[in-house]
């Protein structure tokens, strides 16, 4: 009976950890827009603090560990930082562009796209309801895209589909590269988009105010990264891409309270259809994996 209440503890937690994460990671749509600074500086600032919180991170847990966590990245550590971080590029840039609610909802589809280019790449197989999940969702982007022609508004929509190919590859290069120190990977991600901004942009040459939401812009990322990770070893993964779909509604949630930004109804209605399709398809998964823990 006490290794039962200690493992509903744990999920209890890692329920709370995840949600959490998923609550600041929508934040990050609010802070862009409210920046004043061009993607690239934002990038640079957000890279430069999000990459010392998270370094700490790594090494407070390779100390709670005994050192058995390597951070040697290697060929492929590196390659997963550097297209991290262009794949991180083209989601501050997109929402400089474009509606919160549209690169929310776009992102949205990553588990799909992952899924669509695992099978062209690596041939790996998916099920009949990723299918047709991607199917439905792919229909909604493609309304809430061709509302953007005309309003100035497709360059950030087509930012946020190559951000979400971006990352769609990263998960596949995590699945593949399962030796490799992904969350030390993310650290220096960050840091190599400090150096970027800092030799291309002049990171220097920003308000006060810039600077404080700047650095809460980097406090929040590392925050988000710290709680997923620590959250998702306490409960399936399954349960995990569950709540971590909550990111959508808390984006536009809060780019709603704090931007007052309203999407047109293209949006709106393709955001539900994508919105019904990924959390059918994780709410599916969830089901399944609770059944086959019964």
């Amino acid at each position: 009976m006490p290794g039962t209440i200690d493992t509903a503890a744990e999920r209890t937690l890692g329920i709370i950890l995840v949600s959490a994460s998923a609550a600041v990671f929508g934040l990050t749509g609010v802070l862009t827009k409210s920046i004043h600074a061009d993607p690239l500086t934002i990038t640079c600032w957000r890279g430069f603090v999000g990459s010392i919180l998270i370094t700490l991170y790594v090494l407070w847990r390779r100390r709670r560990s005994g050192g058995r966590e390597s951070l040697r990245l290697g060929w492929r550590g590196w390659l997963l930082a550097i297209e991290g971080a262009l794949a991180s590029i083209a989601f501050i840039s997109a929402f400089k562009f474009t509606f919160v609610a549209n690169v929310a909802i776009i992102y949205a589809t990553a588990p799909f796209v992952t899924a669509l280019l695992a099978f062209m790449l690596v041939r790996e197989r998916f099920r009949p309801q990723t299918l047709a999940a991607a199917a439905v969702s792919l229909s909604g982007v493609a309304i809430m895209v061709w509302s953007g022609f005309g309003t100035g508004h497709l360059f950030g929509d087509g930012l946020a589909l190559l951000m979400t190919i971006g990352a769609a590859l990263y998960m596949i290069m995590v699945r593949a590269f399962r030796d490799t120190p992904v969350v030390w990977a993310g650290a220096v991600s960050a840091f190599l988009l400090f150096v970027l901004g800092w030799f291309v942009t002049d990171p220097l040459a920003v308000s006060a105010r810039d600077a404080v939401l700047l650095v809460a812009f980097g406090m929040s990322f590392a925050l988000a990264s710290i709680l997923w990770t620590e959250g998702a070893r306490l409960i399936p993964a399954a349960e995990s891409g569950l709540l971590g779909s909550a990111e959508v509604p808390f984006a536009i949630l809060f780019a709603f309270l704090f931007l007052a930004e309203i999407p047109p109804a293209a949006s709106m209605i393709g955001g539900v259809i994508v919105l019904c399709a990924v959390f059918a398809h994780a709410g599916c998964d969830w089901q399944a994996a609770r059944q086959r823990s019964a």
